[in-house]
């Protein structure tokens, strides 16, 4: 027992200072000539580790250790001059920084008289020695936005011979489907990186370390009411060894019915389907990891320094005009600021960040100039309509430029409007095979919207050995969360939320 309560006393011991040593910054950072919201502005404890402020240039940065008198915060965001505060003193909530700008004879010390095409030319020389290298692992947050509004909702029933479904019951059903609805993913992990593999399926392993989900749960379950509820009619009204028979437009096609459809509730408690299900909510888990590093990997696939990415504004730069529009400054750094535009068919126009000494990309801006996919066929129709985003990079410890934030927002509108009809069929009766009808039209509307945002806080070149010895966790999922948690990111470096994420709150349902 007494080495017992000496082990107790030991971790309280060496958990105390670990947990006072832990200190929480936050602030926002303004322009000091208009007080408006600087966001990208890059804070770091030490010039090492360090976050990204958010488009309300708010930001918040865990620091891990005692600080002491000579440790400082540094800010810094292209185009303004850096500060650099004591870290041990700092408790403003509002950091100014002031525009930065460049006198003509500045200008002259660094310019060698490239032209614009010259400038390009020489990104794309030094395009590998830049932004590639061989073995990484990154510290990141990744967050997702999805965003859903429904514009137009309208189900006319023309005709049916089964008396429940009726107008009625469809008008309760489109009332309760949410005109809004909106769910944010959260990720912290570990990255690595293989840069010499360029197959996209062996290129990155992610250790998620922490995610979240927040969304409403609330409008699963209305769904899943509904469904029992029109499982419950078709079971009654539907003979078992019946087809469906499914038109809409000049096209039709047959469905069969699942026998399993019609087995009752005792029966499906079989050893088999609890099975079935323990391998479902397998993949289910697995899946989150593969889908979750496919899109971090995505994001950052899809940046310029990619042959394959559609942002092709380096590489096939014969496809683009440029002009210098300025220079600008960072870090005592001095940088091209030049626009591009598509000379014919590309799809982006922009504004590039490049480093007048080596010839860096140091920040991209994008915006598309046109719809990026459109598809219209007999009612049914699509428009991607918006991709616009930010890549900023930083130079690590080996020489090299490494993603340090990118954001891309998409948005899409889609739509039907055209009739529909759906026969039951059955060839095991005497006389017609048709047996039940239901026929109308469907009017829907609905634009998607989405916003992926990645902040790398710390990079480090690692060996083959330690990415090939990595293995990630066969089973990861995230923790549900109905409303925004304040304190679930506790104690970790992440993208500030806005407004409508700490806002966020699933709506309450009342039990009958």
């Amino acid at each position: 027992m007494k080495h017992h309560y000496a082990l107790i006393f030991l971790c309280l011991i060496f958990t105390v200072p670990t947990v006072l040593a832990q200190t929480q910054i936050h602030a926002r950072v303004l322009d000091s000539t208009n007080q408006e919201p600087i966001p990208f502005a890059t804070i770091s404890f030490n010039n090492t580790s360090g976050v990204i402020s958010n488009d309300a240039g708010q930001f918040q940065l865990q620091i891990h250790s005692a600080i002491s008198e000579q440790d400082s915060l540094f800010f810094s965001c292209l185009g303004y001059e850096s500060k650099q505060f004591s870290a041990k003193t700092f408790q403003d909530s509002l950091v100014f920084l002031k525009p930065k700008s460049i006198e003509l004879n500045e200008v002259m010390l660094f310019n060698k008289n490239y032209t614009v095409e010259e400038i390009i030319d020489k990104v794309e020389e030094n395009l590998d020695k830049n932004h590639g290298g061989t073995f990484e692992k990154s510290k990141l947050f990744f967050r997702e936005t999805y965003g859903s509004t429904i514009l137009k909702k309208s189900i006319k029933i023309k005709a049916s011979t089964i008396p429940e479904f009726n107008q009625a019951l469809t008008d309760s059903i489109l009332s309760d489907i949410p005109l809004n609805s909106y769910q944010y993913t959260e990720i912290l992990g570990d990255l690595y990186k293989n840069k010499l593999d360029k197959k996209a399926d062996t290129i990155v392993k992610l250790d998620i370390l922490k995610a979240s989900e927040l969304y409403d749960k609330n409008n699963e379950m209305t769904f899943e009411a509904y469904e029992k509820k029109l499982n419950a009619i078709v079971k009654k009204t539907i003979k078992r060894d019946s087809y469906f028979k499914i038109k809409s437009g000049i096209f039709g096609t047959k469905q069969d019915i699942d026998s399993s459809f019609f087995q009752d509730e005792t029966s499906e408690k079989t050893e088999a389907f609890i099975e079935a299900e323990k391998e479902k909510e397998k993949r289910k888990k697995k899946n989150f990891l593969k889908y979750r590093k496919n899109v971090i990997n995505g994001v950052e696939k899809s940046s310029f320094a990619s042959e394959a990415s559609s942002l092709n504004v380096i590489y096939k730069s014969n496809r683009y005009e440029f002009e210098l529009l300025d220079y600008s400054f960072l870090n005592d750094q001095y940088v091209y600021k030049i626009a591009f535009k598509p000379k014919r068919s590309e799809d982006y126009k922009g504004v590039l960040y490049i480093n007048t000494e080596d010839f860096a990309v140091i920040r991209l801006d994008f915006k598309n100039v046109k719809s990026l996919k459109t598809f219209k066929l007999l009612g049914v129709w699509l428009d991607v309509y918006q991709r616009e985003g930010s890549f900023i990079y930083a130079k690590n410890k080996s020489d090299t430029y490494s993603l340090k934030y990118a954001e891309i927002e998409t948005a899409n509108k889609t739509g039907i409007d055209r009739p529909f009809k759906i026969i039951e069929k059955n060839k095991h009766v005497k006389g017609r095979r048709k047996q039940n009808e239901l026929s109308g039209d469907i009017d829907f509307i609905a634009t998607n919207y989405s916003k992926r945002e990645l902040v790398v806080f710390e990079n480090e070149t690692i060996t083959e050995t330690d990415f090939n010895t990595f293995k990630e966790k066969a089973e990861v999922t995230p923790i549900y969360l109905p409303e925004y948690d304040p304190e679930f990111w506790k104690g970790y470096n992440i993208i500030e939320p806005n407004k409508a994420i700490k806002a966020f709150k699933s709506i309450e349902v009342e039990e009958n």
